[in-house]
This record gives structure tokens, C-alpha cells and sequence, in this order.
């Protein structure tokens, strides 16, 4: 069976598990925290999460996990066929995590661990958040769904990211992100709705607290 390294509060964990709840693969989760340890690097060479555990060995990167996934197991297609279709699934899964996920990343510790961000790391992430989320307007069908009438890995990466990105538009620049993209946000509470994606966010409300003591124990 496949098994899934990682833990339920990583964004990208979780956009890992949702692909596989949605393909209906079984799968083992195996509690995995980011660390340097030996034990950590022998499974993940950064230490990162999520890593998928086959047969041969383990695979990591989340999109280099998702790809293999769609490649070697049946269910739902989470990627078109047609090649420049699928170009374009792919090239919005990237824009979601260079330009939205990571600029919210840089300020996770203030919106959510009480910490407090350089101005200059603040003001950086707020261009680039608001640029980013203008880009997906731009490229983003939300016909319902990101690239088009069918959910696809664009839609995994768009929950798992525009959800974070939104808290800390709101906790850290007073900004509604979604304002001027009423279909991005109705996607985002469609998603919301999902019965997987309810499941994943109940497992993550549960390890919260298990993580905020692994968080503590690191400093």
C-alpha cells in the first residue's frame, strides 16, 4: 500500500492526500515531521514534507508526487490528456505556488504564530501576493473550476493556497484578496464544501496541537 509521509497541518501534505482521496487509492498516513535528522534525510534529502512511499522507494516533491500519482493510478483524471491542456493545468499549479503560496508563506509566522515579519518581507510578500492573485484572475477560467468545468490539480493547489494567502491578506495586510474575484472565491467555497477536503481540514484542526508542541520543542 502506498504510504504518505508527512503531517496534517502542511498545506502540501494535505494537497497530496486530497489527490488520493479523490483517485479513491488507499493509502497509509505515517506521521512525518520536517526535520535534519538522519532517520528524516534518508527518507526526504531536504527533510521536507510530503514524501510518498511505493514499492521501489520514495518519491518527494508534491508536484513531482502528484504527477507520478496521475501516471501510475486509476480513478479521477486530475490532469487533461490533451497536451496543451494539460500545459495549461500544469503552468496554473506553478503560478498558485511561485506567486500566491510561497509571498503568503514569507508571513505565516505573523498571521499565525505570533511572530513578527521584517517590514521589508512584509511589504515584498503584499506586492507580490496582490500581483499574483491579479495573474490567476488573468490565467484562471473558474468555469467552475480553475482551468475549465472539470476539477484538476489546479483546483488542489488552489485550496490548499489561496486559503492561507487569504488569512494572511486579512491578518496581516487588512487586505480581502478576493475582492475583485467574485468566481475565485465562490471555487474557494466550493472546495470548502468538498466532503475530502472537509476531512482533511478536521484532521488538520486535530494535529494542530501536536505540531504547535513539536514548533515549541524546536526553539
Amino acid at each position: 500500500m502506498i504510504k504518505l509521509y508527512g503531517f496534517a497541518v502542511s498545506n502540501y501534505y494535505n494537497m497530496v492526500k486530497l489527490a488520493l482521496l479523490e483517485k479513491g487509492v488507499p493509502f497509509e498516513e505515517v506521521p512525518f515531521f520536517a526535520e535534519q535528522t538522519p532517520q528524516a534525510l534518508a527518507i526526504s534529502p531536504r527533510g521536507k514534507v510530503p514524501v510518498l512511499g511505493v514499492d521501489q522507494g520514495f518519491i518527494n516533491e508534491t508536484s513531482v508526487i502528484l504527477e507520478y500519482l496521475e501516471q501510475t493510478q486509476q480513478g479521477e483524471k486530475l490532469l487533461p490528456s490533451d497536451p496543451f491542456e494539460r500545459a495549461q493545468v500544469l503552468a496554473l499549479t506553478k503560478e498558485i505556488e511561485l506567486y500566491i503560496e510561497l509571498p503568503a508563506r514569507a508571513c505565516y509566522g505573523e498571521a499565525f504564530f505570533g511572530m513578527q515579519v521584517p517590514e521589508a518581507i512584509r511589504d515584498k510578500a503584499r506586492v507580490e501576493l496582490l500581483e499574483g492573485i491579479a495573474a490567476l484572475g488573468r490565467h484562471g477560467k473558474f468555469a467552475p473550476y480553475v482551468a475549465g468545468d472539470t476539477l484538476s490539480l489546479a483546483d488542489i493547489y488552489f485550496v490548499f493556497s489561496v486559503d492561507l494567502a487569504c488569512a494572511v491578506g486579512h491578518k496581516v495586510f487588512g487586505l480581502d484578496l478576493l475582492a475583485e474575484h467574485p468566481a475565485a472565491r465562490a471555487l474557494l467555497e466550493r472546495l470548502q464544501r468538498n466532503p475530502h477536503v472537509q476531512r482533511i481540514v478536521a484532521d488538520k484542526e486535530a494535529a494542530m496541537p501536536q505540531f504547535l508542541a513539536w514548533i515549541s520543542s524546536k526553539k
